[in-house]
């Protein structure tokens, strides 16, 4: 094993939970998630050798595993078409255990926001910066302000606080 094969192996083994958090926000079924995870590992290795270490590894793996994970739910929609019923709130995401009935509503309504709302919701809850979140999503730090002031109006009046 070579010292790019080792050191692309240890950055993962860090970070496999955010790939994980991606996959679970964006699947529903086991199934789907290893198949997920599979293909965020095969990008992160094929844009590794293009890393410059700009940004920070996390920051570069979030947007990777981002972008495959929408990509992917591009896909999926295409072959879905002829299902009239589909809809993309459905997908079952969780970024974390609820841990009382607080948590649990607090689960269900970040379930039915936009797959990009999700993202970002995810990355505010993870306390990521509002540089790392514009940098993830590729998108401005003032947007990113008013995106989430605008996300938690709107989970506000789901939960009805």
């Amino acid at each position: 094993m070579n010292t790019y094969e080792k050191d692309f192996i240890n950055i993962l083994e860090q970070n496999q939970k955010i790939v994980h958090k991606v996959c679970v926000l964006y699947t529903q079924s086991e199934e789907d998630h290893q198949d997920l995870f599979q293909e965020i590992l095969l990008q992160l290795w094929k844009a590794f050798p293009k890393f410059r270490g700009e940004s920070k590894i996390t920051t570069w793996i979030y947007k990777i595993a981002l972008y495959t994970a929408l990509g992917s739910l591009k896909k999926e929609k295409r072959k879905q078409k002829a299902v009239e019923d589909y809809k993309l709130d459905l997908i079952h995401s969780t970024s974390f255990e609820p841990e009382n009935d607080r948590q649990e509503e607090l689960q269900r309504a970040i379930n039915k926001l936009e797959k990009m709302e999700k993202a970002i919701v995810m990355l505010y809850l993870e306390e990521r910066s509002y540089k790392e979140i514009s940098e993830i999503m590729g998108i401005t730090e003032s947007n990113v302000g008013v995106k989430i002031n605008r996300l938690k109006t709107k989970l506000k009046e789901v939960l009805k606080v």
